[in-house]
C-alpha cells in the first residue's frame, strides 16, 4: 500500500507520456514533428497515463528503501533554501518546487520535523511565485510536519495540492511548469539514490538507480515538447548526458503470473511482472558522478 500511495505522489504531477511493457532502446524513441512539438501540449489517454503511474520510481519510495536499508540521515543530501531569490523565473521556480518536493518526502521518511518547516516555507515561496500557491494549505501541512504520527495525512494532503495545482497548471496553458517540477522531483530523487549508493553501496539501490533509465526516457519525450524555448533545450541536453551514461544499463521483464485481488471493493486482476536490472559497478559509478556534476550545477543556475 505504501509503495502504491508513494507511485500517485509523484504520478499526479506527470502531464505527457508513452511508454511500453519493457525496455525502450535508445534509438527507438517516439519521434514527433517539430510542428507539434511547438505548439505545445500533447495530449494522452487515461489509460496510458495510469500505466505510467503504476510504473513510475518515486523518490519518496526512494526514500523509503534508503531507510530501510538502515542507512542513516544526512541532510548534505539536500537542495539548500537561502538562495530563493536566485530563482526569478518561472522556469527555475517550478524545477527548485520539484527538487524541494523530493527533499520533503526524503525528510518525511526520517520525520526530520524541525528541517521540513524550512521545505515547507520554500515550497510556499515558490508556489505563490508560480500563483499556485492557492491549492497547497500550509498552515495545515506545518501542523502535520510537526506531528510524526500524521505522515500519512501529509502526504495525502501533499498528494491533493500538487493534483489541484497540475490541473489548473494544464488548464491554463502553462503544463510547460508541471513538466519542469515532474524533472525537478525526479532530478533530485536521483540525486538522492546515487548519492547514498555512493557512501553505502546496496545490490537493491544499484537496481533501483538502473531502473531510472527507462524513467528517463520517458521524461526527456515530455520536455522534448517545449525544446523551442532554450532553458528547456539546455535542460533536455543535460538530461541526455545522464541518459548517455545509462547506455550499458540492460533492463529486462520476466512475466509473472497474474493475480486477483480486491480493491475498493472490487476486484482487481494485478500483473506480476518482474523487472531485471543489469548494472555494473563501473558502470554505477559513472552514473553518480555524472548525475552529481549536473544536479549541482543545474540547482545553482
Amino acid at each position: 500500500m505504501i509503495k502504491r500511495i508513494f507511485y500517485i505522489l509523484i504520478g499526479i504531477t506527470v502531464l505527457y507520456s508513452c511508454r511500453s511493457g519493457g525496455e525502450k532502446p535508445q534509438d527507438s524513441l517516439l519521434e514527433i514533428p517539430d510542428s507539434v512539438l511547438n505548439e505545445g501540449v500533447l495530449e494522452i489517454s487515461e489509460e496510458v497515463m495510469q500505466d505510467i503511474v503504476q510504473n513510475i520510481s518515486s523518490p519518496v519510495e526512494m526514500a523509503y528503501l534508503v531507510k530501510e536499508l538502515g542507512v542513516p540521515f544526512s541532510n548534505k543530501y539536500l537542495s539548500p533554501t537561502d538562495n530563493l531569490e536566485d530563482m526569478n523565473n518561472s522556469f527555475k521556480q517550478a524545477f527548485n518546487l520539484g527538487i524541494y518536493g523530493a527533499d520533503l518526502g526524503y525528510l518525511n521518511m526520517y520525520n526530520k520535523t524541525s528541517i521540513v518547516i524550512d521545505y515547507i516555507s520554500s515550497i510556499k515561496v515558490l508556489s505563490d511565485a508560480l500563483k499556485v500557491g492557492q491549492f497547497f494549505d500550509f498552515t495545515t501541512l506545518k501542523r502535520l510536519a510537526q506531528n510524526n504520527q500524521n505522515l500519512d495525512s501529509l502526504m495525502y494532503i501533499s498528494v491533493h495540492s500538487f493534483n489541484q495545482m497540475d490541473k489548473y497548471l494544464r488548464t491554463n496553458n502553462r503544463s510547460n511548469l508541471s513538466a519542469l517540477i515532474v524533472a525537478g522531483v525526479w532530478m533530485e530523487g536521483l540525486y538522492l539514490a546515487t548519492q547514498v549508493a555512493k557512501e553505502a553501496p546496496h545490490p537493491q539501490l544499484a537496481e533501483r538507480i538502473g531502473d531510472q533509465k527507462i524513467l528517463l526516457n520517458d521524461l526527456i519525450l515530455i520536455l522534448e515538447n517545449y525544446k523551442s524555448d532554450k532553458q528547456f533545450k539546455a535542460l533536455i541536453d543535460d538530461l541526455k548526458v545522464i541518459k548517455d551514461e545509462f547506455k550499458d544499463v540492460t533492463i529486462t521483464i520476466e512475466k509473472g503470473e497474474p493475480e486477483a485481488i480486491e480493491e475498493d471493493g472490487m476486484l482487481v486482476i494485478v500483473q506480476n511482472d518482474v523487472s531485471i536490472v543489469h548494472i555494473t559497478d563501473e558502470r554505477l559509478k559513472s552514473i553518480i558522478n555524472k548525475t552529481e556534476e549536473i544536479r549541482n550545477r543545474l540547482i545553482n543556475l
